[in-house]
């Protein structure tokens, strides 16, 4: 029986309380095994479909109970992260690029290579796949899909606007958010992210400003060695980046995370959102935003008409405290298998981890053919790898939000924020 704890509202202390507790008030009966697992990216219709996922899994291992913890997302990794250090309590646990590398440099992430050797799922993972989960020479983590960047847009606003499509490159994105921004009406143009991870869009536009010359094999590069963020086209993007937030979004977005902007969006309030494609299920299930009303384009590109896709994914570890690692692998090679796996990236609108399911009619309509148009033209949407994995990007990403914070609120300009990013990641790059 699947046990679901949410931590909402529950302070880092609880946190370690119920990690320090462990699985289970009640003992377990005699060979019977208990696992912790933990989300991060939670949202109430995911965490519907992992716990019926996971009731098939109990129901093929009548001896593993799975108690699923289910923090609010804003707060998850922090909350692991108290709970990984406790040393006690989490057997399974979300790892996302942003979090695999501080995590596993503090030894808190179990190598799942001895756990996944001669797992015959291995030969059903696309490359990407296999890619991400032995890309350092360990196995921290099984991807369970993939995200992309792309463009929400409501349909009626633009056309209303004036306007014979959505925008194309990001001086159109300001242009067309401009002219659907009638806060009158309770109508903006974007959903603006000055929150957590708000940084990542500035970087986005940045990257797509510096297209030509970025190193694809680490996208906070230039070909010549020097950083994204010291280059002159920089300054451009920031222009038109903060210029949507200044002139086309609501003022309350200057500390919208993920879960606000992505309400912004689906309660009809905002006209442009960019977002992952998990995004898609819950547009879907609006109320306030009809099928006929809304759908996605490509990623915006630059000046050069190039745009940057970072590879960005997420999947399952395990602790490496954990008592019941030969059972946690077992769970997670389970949802990494056949219909399990196909039921998560569907029901999440995630690009699939298995050979041949982006094959199916589910990724070839509707708001999947902009992905599908962004995978076929390679030259203009280009994949890049984002440094992720460093052991210093949690503290990156809190320091970028919080200078693009002192931006939006005018204490600090746009050209201070670049030279401290330029000389935070030239000084770090010289370190290693």
């Amino acid at each position: 029986m699947i046990k679901r704890k949410v931590l909402a509202g529950i302070g880092l202390g609880m946190t370690a309380a119920l990690a320090l507790s462990g699985c289970s008030g009640s003992p377990e009966a005699e060979g019977a095994v208990t696992l912790q697992m933990v989300e991060s990216l939670t949202n109430p219709a995911r965490t519907a479909l992992l716990e019926e996922l996971i009731a098939e899994f109990e129901a093929e291992n009548a001896d593993i109970t799975v108690e699923l913890v289910s923090p609010p997302t804003d707060q998850a990794d922090q909350k692991i992260q108290q709970m990984l250090q406790a040393g006690s309590g989490v057997d399974v646990l979300e790892v996302r690029d942003l979090t695999v590398g501080p995590f596993s440099t503090n030894g808190w992430l179990d190598d799942m290579t001895e756990e996944f050797d001669g797992w015959a799922g291995w030969d059903d993972l696309t490359d990407n796949a296999k890619k991400v989960a032995t890309a350092t020479g360990e196995t921290y983590f099984i991807p369970y899909g993939f995200y992309g960047i792309s463009l929400f847009y409501r349909t009626d606003f633009v056309e209303q606007a004036g306007f014979d499509g959505p925008p194309e490159d990001w001086e159109e994105l300001l242009e067309q958010a401009e002219a659907i921004q009638d806060p009158d009406a309770n109508t903006f143009g974007y959903a603006f992210r000055g929150g957590k991870n708000g940084y990542t869009n500035a970087v986005l536009a940045i990257s797509a400003y510096v297209a030509d010359d970025i190193d694809v094999t680490n996208a906070y590069k230039l070909t010549n060695g020097d950083s994204i963020f010291s280059a002159p086209e920089a300054q451009d993007a920031l222009e038109v980046y903060f210029s949507l937030f200044e002139k086309a979004s609501p003022p309350s977005s200057v500390a919208w995370g993920y879960p606000e902007m992505v309400e912004g969006f689906t309660n009809g309030s905002t006209g442009f959102l960019l977002q992952d494609p998990e995004v898609i299920a819950a547009v879907q299930q609006s109320e306030a935003v009809s099928e006929e009303q809304w759908n996605t384009a490509p990623m915006l590109k630059g000046p050069s008409g190039k745009a940057i896709q970072p590879l960005a994914t997420a999947g399952w570890g395990i602790a490496e405290a954990s008592e019941h690692k030969e059972e946690a692998a077992k769970l997670i090679q389970f949802l990494s298998e056949g219909d399990a796996s196909i039921a998560f990236t569907e029901g999440n609108s995630l690009i699939p981890i298995l050979n041949g399911a982006a094959d199916a009619e589910f990724y070839k309509t509707g708001a999947w053919e902009s992905y599908l148009a962004m995978n076929e033209n390679p030259d203009a949407y280009i994949t890049a790898e984002q440094p992720r994995g460093a052991a210093w990007w949690t503290e990156w990403g809190e320091k970028a939000d919080a200078e693009v914070q002192q931006v939006l609120i005018g204490q600090l300009t746009p050209e201070e924020l670049l030279a401290s990013w330029d000389a935070y990641w030239t000084e770090k790059w010289a370190s290693e």
